[in-house]
């Protein structure tokens, strides 16, 4: 089938210490997609094609994963300079100072809460779904543990026996019952993903370019997993300068999160710094279960002159 969720053009951006790929798409205002966990650029694809109608979006390889090379070795991560990688990256594709907005997922919302942090007057909007902050947990300390044991578990066991580890330790303490837990909501939800991505390539739904992608973001789970995880969860964001830009800043929460330990922090911080809080589908990982109608939630946030950044 025809790849319609190709890029426009590609590229690759020097920035101190790495070299940043990047994929653009469409014209109009820039969006910028920062990717969470071990995902790439092509985590994006569909929602980019998508959103490509109203916006130039970019979407990057974080440094260190996939097509985005570091120099010198892959070291432990660190939340403020991949804020000024997505800073750059801005400087590069809207050099005349035009509106921005940034979407991030996960670790990638976090890379977006502090770049609204250090560069509020270069962004227009910033939504930020289910960044996984353990200061901003009822108990910061379970958290640290929490992500530590996954490290651990990925250093005896590998990638499996961290996912795992990670697995059983997200479910929120004295936690309202729910449907089902939420534990069992994340398994459900890497089961049917990992369905769906069976199902589109046995349809031949699944295009070439999404089989590569699936394999380059499995290859990045180490780097995630040993260099990334506890840097970025345990990232302590400036508050009060966020709340100097709070009015741009939306909050995105799972509709199936239910009391997933990495939906906790989202709320609370909406009540900190004055946010917005939207739900969107799907639950922690919305954006690739549902990338359609995700895509489609995010516009209507992007495009609302009632919410924050309007």
């Amino acid at each position: 089938m025809t790849d319609h969720m190709a890029p426009d053009r590609s590229g690759h951006l020097e920035v101190p210490g790495a070299t940043l790929y990047h994929e653009v798409r469409g014209e109009g205002p820039l969006l910028l997609l920062l990717p969470g966990g071990s995902a790439d650029a092509g985590i994006y694809d569909r929602m980019a094609a998508r959103l490509a109608d109203g916006w130039t979006v970019a979407t990057l390889d974080p440094r260190g994963y996939s097509r985005s090379l570091i120099d010198g070795g892959t070291g432990e991560q660190r939340v403020a300079v991949q804020s000024e990688d997505a800073y750059r990256l801005i400087e590069l594709l809207a050099p005349d100072g035009g509106p921005v907005s940034v979407f991030g997922a996960s670790s990638g919302a976090i890379v977006a809460l502090d770049l609204l942090a250090r560069h509020p007057e270069r962004l227009h909007r910033v939504v930020a779904h289910e960044p996984p902050l353990v200061e901003l947990l009822p108990d910061p300390e379970r958290g640290r543990r929490l992500f530590a044991s996954v490290r651990d578990s990925f250093r005896t066991g590998g990638a499996a026996a961290a996912l795992a580890t990670m697995t059983e330790g997200l479910t929120a303490p004295d936690a309202p019952p729910v449907r089902e837990t939420a534990a069992e909501t994340a398994t459900a939800a890497r089961t049917e993903t990992a369905r769906t991505e069976t199902a589109r390539t046995e349809r031949g739904e699944q295009t070439a370019r999404e089989a590569e992608a699936v394999q380059r973001m499995r290859a990045n789970l180490p780097v995630f997993l040993e260099h990334v995880l506890c840097s970025f969860s345990g990232h302590a964001l400036d508050l009060e300068a966020l709340a100097r830009g709070g009015r741009k800043l939306v909050v995105g929460i799972g509709e199936e999160s239910g009391t997933l330990l990495t939906a906790v922090p989202g709320p609370r911080l909406a009540d900190r710094v004055g946010g917005g809080l939207v739900e969107f589908p799907g639950g922690h990982t919305g954006s690739s279960e549902h990338p359609e109608a995700f895509a489609e939630r995010l516009r209507s946030v992007l495009l609302d002159r009632t919410a924050p950044g309007a």
